[in-house]
């Protein structure tokens, strides 16, 4: 299957250097695998804590720049295309792409979060938190939208509070909780429609594959990897990989978890590669 990968390097409201790092080791990792020219876009800038009103106009060059890319990586018609993402607010520029590329393409967001946020509901003013509300249309973040909310499946989300609840129940998504999770019921709501796949690796339980955010009470592999051999790679255009969280004192600790994050890949796309 001819990937093409596209990885995330400047800042979009990352709290920790580590992002940026995780996202440029995900798509070393994955091109050498694969034998692939990773598309590397955006230069490095210093993390910090910052309100997604200060966050957003910081990052809109590096948002523009990635949804240049996106535009033209998509229009060469070699899908899918694997976008290494330093963190889930790079999927503004990314998904208003896909959704007007594909417009009936089905969502999964798989996250601890759903990111179901607006400037008026969020109590944290974290960009990140806002992102799919966004590219579904719930407010304005410059780059535009298109993703049908009917559309979205929210994967494995346990992290949520009431406002965004509220957001995420009138806005008609679907929601898989992890306890209720199963591989036939995302292939019912996916149909034959094509699919793009988002991960935060927040949405595993903690001590599998290191994420910024942890949370107690997420996937657990075996099941990411029961999802991912059941879904029908010829309908996956895209799979955006978020927020892997570099260890800066253990090659070890990143190498475990990059070779987890490879048998995802290998699983969601049939590959049959040993690691």
């Amino acid at each position: 299957m001819p990937f093409q990968i596209l990885c995330s390097q400047g800042r979009v409201a990352d709290r920790s250097d580590r992002m940026l790092e995780g996202a440029k080791l995900t798509a070393d990792k994955l091109a050498l695998h694969y034998d692939l020219t990773p598309n590397y876009v955006g230069q490095r800038s210093p993390a910090k804590s910052d309100d997604w009103s200060l966050a957003l106009p910081e990052a809109k060059k590096h948002l523009d720049l990635l949804q240049t890319e996106t535009s033209r990586l998509l229009a060469n018609g070699k899908h899918p295309v694997i976008f290494a993402s330093n963190t889930c607010s790079a999927s503004l520029a990314t998904l208003p792409v896909v959704a007007a590329t594909f417009p009936d393409i089905k969502v999964l967001w798989i996250d601890a979060h759903s990111d179901f946020n607006t400037p008026d509901t969020t109590e944290t003013g974290y960009l990140g938190g806002m992102v799919l509300a966004a590219t579904c249309g719930l407010w304005e973040s410059g780059l535009g939208s298109g993703v049908k909310p009917n559309n979205v499946g929210l994967i494995g989300v346990h992290d949520i509070d009431e406002k965004e609840l509220n957001n995420v129940n009138n806005a008609g998504v679907i929601h898989f909780p992890p306890s209720t999770l199963t591989p036939e019921s995302v292939m019912r709501f996916i149909g034959d429609s094509k699919v793009w796949v988002h991960v935060d690796w927040d949405v595993m339980d903690p001590g599998q594959i290191s994420a910024d955010f942890k949370v107690e009470g997420g996937l657990k592999i075996a099941q990411l990897l029961e999802l991912f051999e059941s879904l029908p790679s010829n309908q996956i255009m895209g799979l955006e990989l978020a927020e892997f969280c570099a260890d800066s004192h253990s090659s070890v600790a990143n190498m475990e978890g990059l070779d987890l994050i490879l048998k995802t890949v290998d699983a969601l796309f049939k590959q049959n590669k040993s690691l």
